[in-house]
């Protein structure tokens, strides 16, 4: 599914923090991925053929709608009973060409983070295995697993809402997973032995040699 999004955006703030804030995505070739379930309204201005999205404005601002459509869909999964409270968007020249949520228990695969299925659905959508051209949004700072993810996939940039401080104070701590990476592996808390590692060498020689291959 493809979402454009990123059009005539015009917001008006006014009051306390957290303000209250409407803008207007132009909506004339558009599709426009906000809607009811999420935390603000949404209505249509025919006169102006146009949507309107009244939501709440955090202190430090929320008018990218990449990255309120990514905790849009963290909220919804939430509410939805799908999996943890983690949303993630993929950009390309303006367009969300690939979406992902939580799914560790509705799939039962503990790798089945939002970043991670973002990332396989625009790979899958753009028939490439690098994002180079690509930016990352993320209701979340990425996890120890999900930043190889990115590097891996050479994004450009990564945008992120909440910190690993607030994930860790819910219940989602990625700190011992970050000391584990600096101890010797035979020393981590699932301990790690190296063994047949000239055998195993053989698969690096075999792809030395191999002159069709296709570096990564």
């Amino acid at each position: 599914m493809w979402w454009l999004v990123w059009a005539g955006v015009d917001c008006v703030v006014a009051g306390d923090w957290p303000a209250r804030f409407e803008f207007n995505l132009k909506s004339q070739g558009l599709r426009i991925n906000l809607n009811t379930k999420s935390r603000g309204r949404v209505a249509r201005d025919h006169t102006h053929s146009a949507v309107r999205y009244t939501g709440w404005l955090g202190r430090h601002g929320m008018s990218n709608p990449f990255m309120a459509r990514a905790i849009q869909l963290s909220i919804e999964n939430v509410q939805s009973g799908r999996g943890g409270p983690f949303g993630t968007v993929i950009v390309q020249a303006g367009n969300i060409i690939a979406e992902g949520v939580n799914q560790v228990t509705l799939t039962h695969d503990p790798t089945a983070h939002a970043e991670i299925l973002a990332i396989r659905e625009a790979c899958r959508t753009l028939g490439l295995f690098e994002l180079k051209d690509c930016e990352l949004y993320t209701s979340c700072e990425p996890c120890p697993m999900c930043l190889g993810a990115i590097y891996w996939a050479r994004l450009a940039r990564v945008y992120f809402g909440s910190s690993a401080a607030d994930a860790s104070q819910n219940g989602f701590d990625d700190s011992f997973i970050y000391g584990e990476i600096a101890q010797p592996p035979a020393q981590r808390k699932i301990p790690m032995m190296q063994m047949m590692r000239q055998e195993a060498l053989a698969a690096f020689h075999a792809w030395q040699q191999k002159p069709d291959k296709t570096p990564y």
